[in-house]
């Protein structure tokens, strides 16, 4: 049985147990001495979607780099739930590139996040590029990226002050964006590209897990509320409706395109959290702000729902592998 597989089958005995599908009798009277498999080395590359960043995904995991990893992100959950059966290495960084995974040194902000805070401990020092975590001995690697590419942060910002200017009429957003966008895309279907090459030269042996982005504005935009910071702020109705069939969208399909031609498993957030946007009830994303009271900054990011959804979604394809 190849190496990835064989380690595959310990970490799916531990994570039914785990489920209390099985009991701990009937593991061990399955098991024998010496069939324990050595740990799947695993390492866990992204953005703050992966790394969790916010306040509402509980504390900073050590070193506090300025990456801003924290205990209830997704890589960290699983960390947990596998125990000793995974060597994590977990190096996802808030505002991560495709370039800061594959190439260059990332200087990396903290929490809060600007524009909405800074980091009191901040500045800090440069980040090495992630694949640098990567090695020919690693059996699994996991990346979540692409966002900051398009300039997730910026539109944001943007989205939100134009919408205030104009007291939520129109789309200006999409006005100012829309035009830029197909060059956003293509540069980075080609730095997509360039990271999964890269990825496979370090790394020939390791099965590569793409993970795509979570569903943040409702198909019904007129369901988030104007001027809420739990929600999106103000973004004007257009606006949103725009980001989600123009940005998001395109940018999961571009994943998943490219992950298929490298032969890479796509790890699809979207359908699954549909229904749990920022203006659902059932929010598995936080809007502006996690709260008021106290002041609590999310900048659009998962909580420790959505958080605990996408571990999910990563454990099946990880043991489906």
């Amino acid at each position: 049985m190849p190496r990835f597989l064989s380690r595959l089958a310990v970490v799916g005995t531990v994570t039914v147990l785990a489920a209390g599908l099985i009991s701990p009798t009937t593991v061990q009277a399955a098991a024998r001495p010496g069939d324990r498999a050595a740990a799947l080395r695993w390492t866990a590359l992204g953005d703050s979607y992966t790394a969790g960043v916010i306040e509402a995904t509980g504390d900073e995991t050590a070193p506090r780099d300025g990456c801003a990893r924290t205990v209830d992100s997704y890589p960290e959950i699983l960390r947990r739930r596998l125990g000793s059966l995974v060597a994590l290495r977990n190096v996802s960084c808030s505002g991560a590139t495709t370039d800061g995974v594959d190439a260059s040194a990332q200087s990396p902000l903290g929490r809060p996040l600007p524009p909405l805070g800074t980091d009191p401990n901040g500045p800090y020092p440069a980040v090495p590029p992630q694949i640098d975590a990567v090695d020919p001995a690693t059996d699994l690697v996991t990346v979540g990226i692409g966002g900051n590419d398009l300039g997730f942060a910026e539109i944001l910002k943007s989205c939100i002050e134009l919408g205030a200017l104009r007291l939520g009429r129109g789309t200006p957003c999409k006005d100012q964006f829309d035009a830029g966008l197909p060059a956003r895309l293509d540069r980075l279907r080609a730095a997509y590209d360039r990271m999964l090459t890269a990825l496979h030269a370090k790394a020939p042996s390791a099965r590569v897990l793409t993970v795509g982005y979570p569903y943040l504005v409702p198909e019904d935009a007129t369901r988030c509320q104007y001027g809420n910071l739990l929600q999106f702020g103000t973004f004007t109705t257009g606006d949103l409706a725009w980001a989600r069939t123009a940005l998001l969208e395109p940018l999961n399909a571009l994943i998943a395109r490219r992950t298929a031609a490298h032969g890479d498993t796509f790890v699809d957030l979207y359908p699954a959290s549909a229904g749990h946007s920022v203006c659902d009830t059932d929010h598995w994303l936080d809007g502006v702000l996690t709260s008021v009271l106290p002041l609590e900054y999310a900048v659009v990011h998962p909580n420790a729902t959505g958080q605990a959804h996408t571990a999910a979604l990563v454990g099946d394809a990880v043991l489906g592998g």
